[in-house]
């Protein structure tokens, strides 16, 4: 469907005061189901037509009413969230609207974003048919077409008023569609893509424990790809200290045990699963209840294998499609086909982490792409590009070839 391409969209909805704006609580419900975060931006004269608790509820959100808000505005709240959007809607946008927003009027929150804002902005007419027709209405609306507002609509037919004729607001469901048609569909648009980052910690007592060098900063990057991409997104974190993802579900987990369990109710719903956690191989056979003191100058350790994550994934009957990654210090590529192998993974990034400047707690990678045909260097660059460039190759590979 078309609207695949409103998943993980930031969408601005601007209602303004006409009786079209009772349309406007199916349109946020509508954007809520194609998964899309949804703002509510309302003028004093909406209000009067559908309340802004109405609009709170549909779309899970403070609705923003006023310019002049002294708590949001502490941080230039107008500005933040014209900065926020991916794309506003104004639906529906009256006469008087139109034209404050052609003539580059701030005078209330709506059309200030309408100002501030860098993203597409999308207007849906609703007016009596003489409104529409006036010429002033026209050559505001010539004028807001040349200048690259999208206008949606009006349809023909009885309005409000008893007149018949243009000026009706479209319905909720074409403007959905006609919204989602100013996005790029993403390579992963629709999916729902699980993804492991960082290291586990694997305790000896309340104090001490086990772990690998793991920043998170691959799997992390990883994670606002795919949102990027389209796809709904859960990023299962071991301990980092890093910036939580603007979009995407993240579940926070400690142990390999942790993140085995938190992995496989993930992978039963969900079409990718990537994994880039450095995830320890071993733990503590017996975990003290209390700090063990320093009595000696040795301390010896019973170790036991922790499960192997991504192999227990990759096993499930109607599992996901399985991407690994493959730190190695030598015959990188050599030890990632095995590993692709041996796990029965559909795809592999594999890095050799012997170099400083690359891999662990570093803000650039070099990988290359392993399947069981293909082997592909991929340039070096920042991780962030990078994780651009995988999730791309990812999505060209998805669904795996029968």
């Amino acid at each position: 469907m078309p609207t695949r391409n409103l998943c993980n969209k930031r969408i601005i909805v601007g209602i303004s005061g006409g009786i079209a704006a009772y349309k406007a609580a199916e349109l946020v419900r509508r954007l809520i189901e194609h998964r899309a975060e949804v703002r509510v931006v309302m003028t004093r004269a909406a209000q009067e037509f559908i309340t802004p608790l109405t609009l709170q509820a549909l779309s899970g959100n403070p609705v923003h009413t006023e310019l002049l808000d002294t708590g949001a505005e502490a941080a230039m709240g107008h500005i933040e969230l014209a900065r926020w959007a991916d794309a506003m809607l104004v639906a529906p946008a009256t006469a008087d609207c139109l034209a404050r927003i052609a003539q580059g009027k701030g005078d209330d929150l709506l059309a200030t974003l309408a100002l501030a804002l860098d993203a597409p902005l999308a207007a849906a007419p609703a007016m009596n048919q003489a409104m529409w027709r006036n010429a002033a209405t026209q050559a505001n609306v010539a004028l807001l077409a040349r200048r690259g507002v999208h206008l949606f609509g009006p349809a023909e037919g009885p309005q409000a008023c008893g007149d018949v004729g243009p000026g009706r607001m479209l319905e909720a469901r074409q403007l959905a569609e006609r919204l989602s048609s100013l996005f790029d569909s993403g390579v992963l648009a629709g999916l729902r893509v699980c993804i492991t980052a960082g290291p586990t910690r694997e305790a000896i007592d309340p104090v001490r424990y086990i772990s690998n060098h793991s920043s998170g900063k691959m799997g992390y990057a990883l994670a606002e790809a795919a949102v990027e991409a389209g796809a709904s997104t859960t990023l299962i974190s071991g301990p980092v200290v890093l910036e939580l993802p603007h979009r995407g579900k993240v579940e926070h987990v400690n142990s390999a045990m942790d993140m085995l369990h938190a992995s496989l109710a993930a992978a039963a719903e969900c079409d990718i699963f990537i994994a880039t956690a450095a995830v320890a191989d071993y733990r503590p056979r017996q975990v003290a209840g209390q700090k063990i003191k320093k009595s000696s100058t040795t301390m010896v350790l019973e170790l036991e294998r922790n499960p192997d994550i991504l192999s227990a994934v990759a096993a499930l009957e109607h599992g996901p499609y399985c991407v690994g990654f493959a730190a190695e210090t030598d015959r990188v590529v050599e030890y990632a086909r095995d590993k692709l192998q041996r796990k029965k993974l559909d795809l592999i990034f594999a890095n050799d982490v012997s170099d400083p400047s690359i891999g662990f707690n570093s803000d650039e990678n070099l990988v290359t792409l392993v399947s069981e045909s293909e082997t592909l260097p991929l340039d070096k660059a920042p991780k962030r590009r990078l994780a651009r460039t995988l999730i791309t190759e990812i999505g060209r590979r998805y669904p795996p070839r029968a």
